[in-house]
């Protein structure tokens, strides 16, 4: 019968091989000891001679060797330093193929999600489809209805967008992290959502200047090339001024590939020449518009 060996991993390649090293210090180590031992012994026998007033032959002798101990202790302790140096090595490179295994398994659940949430899509984009075939393919023509399927047919669009989106994010992430230069802080895209209060209409869109805006005594930022969820009643204002776009929009897709949805320089700074305070803009909209009705 044949018997096969297990190929080792990486990890327990550097765990054999810090092994090893260990053990070879140790017996380095032991083996200086005894020298050390042995030095310590030709040294007092040596003064003792010497103290005697033995002989210039006698002391001779004594003196050779205890160089020789001498020369032997001197090679070890450089031995013993140059394999220090191997068992940090050592350590150092498994401590990075251990946070590599980490790193790697960390990528593998991120690229899981996104394959996930790629096999879901169809059947939202299906489900949606049904619902606006409901009515789209109905000899009558109700308004309400009519209203109903045109909403259902852009939330599909977006959410198509959206899915596209978050998935080559989740894939770039997973592609970091396995480099291990990512921000783990930063996977979960928490500005997207906001987390703001549920009372708010808000819908997802992506930023194509610095923005400000107040929600009640709260005034919130984000940066430019930034997912967020902008309260509906500045969306307008915001997509007339081309400051925001939706997540569709062709322009958005190639913004999105080069800056990512996490924002530009983070924050922006309240003295910052592009930022756009939204309200702002809203308030001088307002005017012109009661202007015109009357």
């Amino acid at each position: 019968m044949l018997f096969f060996k297990r190929e080792l991993s990486p990890i327990e390649r550097f765990e054999v091989a810090l092994k090893e090293k260990l053990s070879a210090r140790q017996k380095l180590a032991d083996r200086l000891s005894v020298t050390e031992a042995e030095l310590a012994e030709k040294r007092a026998a040596a003064e003792q001679l010497a103290v005697a007033g033995a002989n210039n032959s006698r002391l001779d002798r004594a003196e050779a060797s205890m160089r020789t101990v001498e020369d032997r202790a001197k090679t070890l302790r450089a031995e013993l330093v140059e394999v220090d140096d191997q068992v940090a090595s050592a350590e150092r490179a498994l401590a990075d193929a251990k946070a590599q295994r980490d790193r790697d398994a960390l990528a593998d659940q991120i690229e899981a999600m996104a394959t996930a949430i790629e096999r879901a899509a169809p059947g939202f984009e299906a489900g949606a489809t049904s619902l606006v075939e409901a009515v789209t393919t109905s000899t009558l023509s109700i308004p309400e209805a009519t209203r109903f399927s045109s909403s259902i047919d852009a939330v599909r669009s977006e959410v198509r967008a959206a899915t596209d989106l978050i998935c080559w994010e989740l894939r770039s992430a997973a592609v970091r992290t396995r480099a291990g230069n990512a921000n783990l802080a930063s996977i979960a895209l928490a500005e997207a959502g906001q987390t703001a209060s549920a009372e708010i209409d808000r819908q997802l869109i992506y930023t194509l200047h610095p923005l400000r805006w107040r929600e009640g005594e709260e005034v919130r930022k984000a940066p430019a090339f930034a997912l967020v969820g902008l309260p509906k009643a500045l969306l307008a204002v915001a997509l007339q001024h081309q400051h925001v776009d939706h997540l569709n929009a062709r322009r958005v897709q190639t913004l999105m590939h080069l800056h990512g949805s996490a924002g530009q320089n983070g924050e922006p700074q309240d003295d910052d020449p592009q930022l756009v305070d939204l309200d702002a803009l809203l308030a001088e909209e307002q005017p012109s518009a009661q202007a015109d009705v009357a």
